[in-house]
C-alpha cells in the first residue's frame, strides 16, 4: 500500500495543485461513521477510487484488452484496496466551461480518465464478456476521446453534488446504460476478479461510492 501511495503522491505533486487537497486513504464502507471523511465534494482534477456498493470491489482497469468483444483495454472490479490501478481522474467533456476545481453537480456529463494508463472508462454496444450485457472498457488517451466516454452523474437521495461516500450512478450517455457491477467472475486473465459492464435498468447493482482519493478543494474554499 505504501509503494502504491507514493505513486500516486509523486504523479498528484507532478500533475495536480495539491495546496489545499483532501487526501483520503480510508475505504468509504470503513470510514462511513468518520465526519471527516462525509462531505467532502468531489471536484474536477481529483483522483479518486470508486467503490460498487454491494460487493465492495473498486473500480480498475489495466494493460489487458478484452479476448471478445471491442478488443479494448478491459474494466474489472478489484477486490483488493491498496492497488493503484483503480485510481480514476475526474475530468469534464471537451469544450466544457468546467476547470479544475469546480464541483461535479447531478445531472452533469463528465469523464474518468484511468490515471496509469491515461484511457477513458467508456461504453458501447458490444457484449460483455461474462454476463452479456454491455461491455465497458478503457478507450483512447489524451488526445482521444469521444461520446462514449461520457457518463452522467445521477445522485440518489435529491443531492445537488457529487460527494464523498455518497451513493451515486453513472449513466452512460450514449447508450442509456448504468455502469454496473456483479458477483460474475473472471477464471483466467483477470482471475478472481469481477466484472464491470452496463445495463439499460437501474438495480441495486449499479451504485457506487467514491472512495479513497486525493480530493482537490472546490475554486474559492479555503
Amino acid at each position: 500500500m505504501a509503494l502504491a501511495c507514493f505513486g500516486l503522491a509523486v504523479f498528484l505533486f507532478l500533475n495536480l495543485d495539491l495546496d489545499q487537497a483532501s487526501f483520503s486513504p480510508a475505504s468509504a464502507a470503513s470510514s462511513s461513521s468518520s465526519s471527516s471523511a462525509q462531505g467532502v465534494e468531489i471536484t474536477y482534477g481529483s483522483v479518486l477510487k470508486l467503490m460498487h456498493e454491494k460487493t465492495k470491489y473498486r473500480l480498475h482497469s489495466h494493460e489487458v484488452p478484452y479476448g471478445s468483444g471491442s478488443g479494448q483495454q478491459s474494466v474489472t472490479g478489484y477486490p483488493n484496496v491498496d492497488d493503484s490501478n483503480s485510481y480514476w481522474i475526474v475530468r469534464p467533456v471537451p469544450d466544457s466551461n468546467a476547470k479544475q476545481g469546480d464541483t461535479v453537480t447531478a445531472g452533469t456529463v463528465f469523464r474518468l480518465q484511468h490515471m496509469k494508463t491515461r484511457k477513458w472508462l467508456h461504453s458501447h454496444l458490444h457484449a460483455s464478456p461474462i454476463s452479456g450485457n454491455l461491455e465497458v472498457s478503457c478507450f483512447g488517451g489524451e488526445n482521444e476521446s469521444d461520446t462514449g466516454d461520457h457518463w452522467r452523474l445521477v445522485t440518489e437521495g435529491g443531492e445537488k453534488t457529487w460527494k464523498q461516500n455518497q451513493r451515486v450512478r453513472l449513466h452512460h450517455v450514449d447508450t442509456g446504460a448504468y455502469l454496473h457491477s456483479h458477483d460474475k467472475k473472471y477464471q483466467r486473465i483477470a482471475g478472481g476478479q469481477q466484472e464491470v459492464c452496463a445495463v439499460r435498468e437501474k438495480r441495486a447493482d449499479n451504485v457506487w461510492l467514491a472512495a479513497e482519493g486525493v480530493y482537490l478543494p472546490v475554486v474559492g474554499s479555503k
